[in-house]
């Protein structure tokens, strides 16, 4: 997954950040002020930064534009809540925008879009026995490839992204069939026990009355 620089004076929105971005797979650096992130990219580049606006002494937008000169994805995270700053901060070439206090599941779809477009979206991901290849759109299980329909997979590949994450029923549907589908919640439902029976019942755990999640541990659901 990705190395993500997380920029933030608030040592408790630090952790969360850490918390749920990490849970999914990526790895985090902190930097409380610009200062320690200016001396952060000076050495390895992180994938993505993820700055607050309100920083003590130099504010994120200053700050931004050294991570877009080298090329480093912004995503501002911030309790400003005008318009104008926003479009500012989209303007000095931040790639997106979300508002405090968020949403994990906001937060981190933003994220992996962001990652997606910039192109550092994980290609390969292993569990185990079980080998997702998100690029070329393959699974292999003991060294036996699997036979998914599209829909399938895109099901799958949605579960790993998101993975250890909780997802309900109506965000599946959502992102897998699109917005303007008009089929009820059911189908996910038979979709998720046609892919357990492919790979095993033992990655797709359900939570109750809410939907499911997929454990990078392989723990039974």
């Amino acid at each position: 997954m990705a190395d993500i620089l997380i920029v933030e004076d608030e040592a408790s929105i630090r952790q969360v950040l850490r918390m749920h971005l990490t849970l999914v797979g990526h790895a985090c650096r902190e930097a409380e002020d610009a200062a320690a992130a200016r001396a952060m990219l000076s050495g390895r580049a992180p994938d993505l930064a993820l700055l607050d606006v309100m920083l003590p002494g130099e504010d994120g937008f200053s700050l931004c534009e050294a991570f877009t000169e080298q090329a480093v994805p912004v995503l501002f995270v911030t309790a400003k809540t005008a318009v104008a700053d926003r479009v500012y901060g989209l303007r000095l070439g931040a790639h997106d925008y979300i508002l405090k206090p968020f949403e994990p599941a906001e937060l981190l779809a933003r994220v992996e879009n962001i990652l997606r477009r910039a192109k550092k979206e994980e290609r390969v991901a292993r569990f185990g026995d079980l080998t997702v290849d998100l690029a070329a759109r393959r699974v292999i299980r003991g060294g036996e490839e699997i036979a998914l329909t599209a829909l399938e997979f895109d099901l799958l590949a949605m579960f790993v992204r998101r993975r250890n994450t909780a997802l309900s029923r109506e965000e599946l549907l959502s992102a897998v069939w699109g917005y303007d589908y008009a089929g009820e919640t059911r189908t996910v439902d038979v979709h998720v026990q046609r892919l357990r029976n492919k790979i095993g019942p033992e990655w797709i755990e359900t939570v109750y009355k809410f939907g499911y999640r997929f454990s990078a541990e392989g723990g039974r659901g």
